[in-house]
């Protein structure tokens, strides 16, 4: 019954009182959409960008210039919806207040993903075809894992040749090969020195490598010190710092497909540069040669991609 002018409104009874439903609570306005991997970014975002790159540079040495804008835009994305921002100005803003976060945008941009014998048929090339013609020359050897994440692909290396110097009553020789492992991202190589592991690290790794060259017991797996003392990290990075020289093997797979055309180009040129004649290098399953550098290279194994310096 509707009150008349003036008169208080009647109140609900008791019973009546329980039957109404609260109101329901109002959801927080949503945040403006972030300026991230799709589409054209507006004049001030594209500015900010810019100016968020340099900053990025300047305090941590991460290029951002050389990878590829629009994976570079979903890997800030994740960590500005981690922190709460929305803004290119904002994210930059919080880099000044929390030096820390350089650190895990570092490890979110070069995406730490890695196994132990990760696409097994690359590795039954490698141990088919590289391992035999290293061992059979004379003299000190290196490898160079680039690009190394938190180790599993220089320690496979490492275990492969002990595995077939083994076989050929060989064993002594081993260190002769001296493995390196390099990557921009310090907590990454932290992990990979310790040699300790999750079961998802291992789940390609055949079970007769597992009983040889890890510790009992796990997850986690600790690696044996025998293979943990094979593989020396260091930190680098592929944009700004030069590569180790007189190589006889170079392995960087899945980290080019990050790079812009150009700095793929100009990377391909150094490792060649740095390899020895008739060293290998070893790339990704999705990546391919570009450039001039394709003329200084035989094509081994196309598709595990393999190649040989001529």
């Amino acid at each position: 019954m509707r009150s008349e002018p003036g008169e208080p409104a009647e109140r609900p009874s008791a019973a009546g009182a329980r039957d109404m439903k609260p109101p329901k609570p109002q959801r927080p306005a949503l945040p403006p959409p972030l300026p991230l991997a799709h589409g054209e970014l507006a004049e001030q975002d594209a500015l900010e960008l810019r100016a968020l790159k340099e900053q990025i540079r300047t305090a941590s040495g991460l290029f951002c210039e050389g990878y590829k804008e629009k994976c570079l835009r979903r890997r800030l994305a994740v960590r500005m919806r981690a922190r709460g921002v929305h803004r290119y100005g904002d994210y930059a803003a919080l880099l000044d207040s929390d030096p820390a976060e350089y650190q895990r945008l570092i490890n979110t941009v070069t995406i730490n993903v890695s196994k132990f014998y990760r696409n097994p048929e690359v590795w039954d090339a490698v141990a088919a075809l590289i391992l035999p013609d290293l061992f059979g020359r004379a003299g000190p050897l290196r490898a160079w894992s680039a690009g190394t994440a938190t180790g599993e692909e220089p320690y496979t290396v490492a275990m492969l040749a002990r595995d077939y110097l083994s076989a050929l009553g060989r064993s002594g020789e081993a260190s002769r090969l001296e493995i390196i492992g390099s990557d921009i991202d310090e907590d990454a190589l932290s992990r990979a020195r310790q040699g300790v592991y999750p079961e998802l690290a291992l789940v390609e790794t055949p079970a007769a490598a597992r009983e040889r060259w890890f510790e009992p017991g796990g997850p986690p797996f600790r690696l044996r010190d025998e293979i943990r003392r094979a593989v020396r990290f260091e930190h680098m990075d592929l944009i700004r710092d030069a590569p180790p020289q007189d190589l006889d093997l170079i392995l960087c797979r899945n980290v080019f497909i990050y790079f812009e055309r150009e700095l793929q180009e100009e990377l391909l040129t150094r490792f060649v540069d740095a390899l020895r004649p008739g060293a290998w290098l070893v790339l990704g399953k999705v990546e391919t040669l570009l450039g001039p550098v394709t003329r200084r290279l035989e094509v081994v194994r196309s598709r595990e991609r393999i190649y040989r310096k001529r």
